[in-house]
């Protein structure tokens, strides 16, 4: 018998993997990103009449889930891999976006809502530890990037392809549609998707340049055990950078379709057609964060030093939020938030390579999920407190707030983290 084909081996096999994961961030956003543009809709008596602050709590659910999830999620990539962990976080997030084409009120709309969070939140840990997998260190900003700019990209066509569905065929069409695109993307997934180590067409080249660096397993084996993990002011200055700094994505995320149809005036249509325009930006961000960050540490800055200069640089942009209240026409208002959110990715995209900048590949995704519990309790606050100040008050306020919060995460960041670096493991991070 003939013995069986060898896989031809495939050159830069890194970039295709951070590409699939880019499309699953991108359908991600799409499916988030349909229930903000689809809210005015929903809002109306003629619907299923939801009030500004029942959406505040619809989007608090989807944070709560979100804050569930991160560290269960994972951990659970780190027990079974990037491979199975991400199928299973795609199949319930992908049913339960189009599960919500059957939506009757507040309560069904809630319920996968939450669904829809719980398995979305594990795009996250997910994508940070298939990067740490799969990149040497001067490439891992870069690498987060990519993938980041997924969620500007979705958010970028979530716009004119859930509006002209919702205009065309009807809300609920808009609904099902969005989420069938993640079972499509599982199957590429499933298809090509291993480990480095066990990829069969990875070059031996590839591979060693994937290992650039990282130093042999020292001592005990690093664990993913929380209380372990908690004990670290690294994980900590994670933590809390994503809870002040992250609801400003958040903000803009669930509530910017809201602000242009009420502050602005414009029309569901006129959104569909403009919205788009700062989550470009946003993806311009990440690309830019993730390429200065790998371009420093190319010309021989430190890990510590590139990875902060460009975090502050970041920080520095979002305070053009503190003028978007007083634009005088809708193109400066969403001109100056373009800026915010081209910021806000520059910062994330670096601050999310932290995880593997500090600890080895078999704790990245517990370290990055307690990140995202952060997120999504600093996010799950401040949604909250939008959707009062917005019905008692205005928009003003909560653009304001949003504006400081990134130089105020910054700080903390920079004074909990200390020098980024390799953690060398004892047995205070053990099993």
């Amino acid at each position: 018998m003939p013995e069986p084909a060898v896989p031809r081996p495939i050159s830069g096999l890194r970039w295709r993997m951070i590409a699939l994961v880019f499309l699953a961030t991108a359908i991600n956003y799409i499916d988030r990103q349909s229930i903000s543009l689809l809210f005015p809709v929903l809002g109306r008596p003629s619907e299923l009449n939801i009030s500004a602050l029942q959406y505040a709590r619809i989007g608090t659910v989807l944070l709560l889930a979100y804050m569930f999830s991160q560290s269960i999620s994972g951990k659970f990539y780190d027990r079974f891999g990037s491979r199975i962990g991400f199928s299973v976080s795609i199949v319930v997030w992908s049913i339960a976006a189009m599960g919500q084409s059957l939506i009757t009120g507040f309560a069904s709309f809630a319920t996968l809502t939450f669904f829809l969070g719980f398995g979305e939140a594990g795009n996250w840990p997910g994508a940070a530890k298939v990067v740490a997998e799969w990149f040497p260190a001067r490439e891992r900003a870069l690498g987060m990037a990519i993938f980041n700019s997924g969620a500007a990209l979705g958010s970028v066509l979530a716009p004119p392809f859930i509006v002209t569905l919702q205009l065309l065929l009807g809300w609920r069409i808009a609904f099902f549609c969005a989420g069938a695109l993640g079972l499509l993307w599982l199957a590429a997934w499933l298809a090509f998707y291993r480990s480095p180590e066990s990829h069969p067409r990875i070059t031996a080249e590839e591979l060693a340049l994937i290992r650039e660096g990282r130093p042999p397993n020292l001592g005990a084996r690093p664990s993913s055990r929380w209380k372990a993990l908690l004990r670290r002011r690294e994980v900590w200055a994670i933590l809390v950078a994503r809870f002040l700094v992250d609801p400003l994505w958040w903000f803009f995320v669930l509530w910017l379709p809201d602000y242009l149809s009420k502050a602005r005036g414009l029309s569901l249509k006129q959104i569909g057609m403009f919205a788009w325009a700062p989550y470009l930006a946003a993806s311009l961000g990440s690309l830019f964060g993730g390429w200065l960050s790998g371009r420093l540490i190319g010309a021989g800055w430190s890990v510590n030093r590139a990875r902060k200069t460009v975090i502050a640089i970041a920080a520095c942009l979002t305070p053009a939020g503190l003028l978007v209240a007083r634009a005088e026409t809708p193109t400066a208002a969403l001109a100056l938030i373009a800026v915010v959110l081209f910021g806000f990715q520059m910062w994330i995209s670096n601050v999310q390579t932290l995880p593997g900048d500090f600890f080895a590949d078999a704790t990245v995704g517990s370290v990055a999920g307690l990140g995202g519990t952060g997120a999504a309790m600093g996010s799950m606050l401040f949604t909250l407190s939008t959707g009062w100040v917005v019905t008692h008050f205005s928009y003003g306020p909560v653009l304001a707030a949003a504006g400081l919060l990134a130089p105020a995460g910054t700080i903390a960041l920079f004074l909990l983290a200390g020098t980024i670096r390799r953690i060398e493991y004892s047995g205070e991070i053990s099993k």
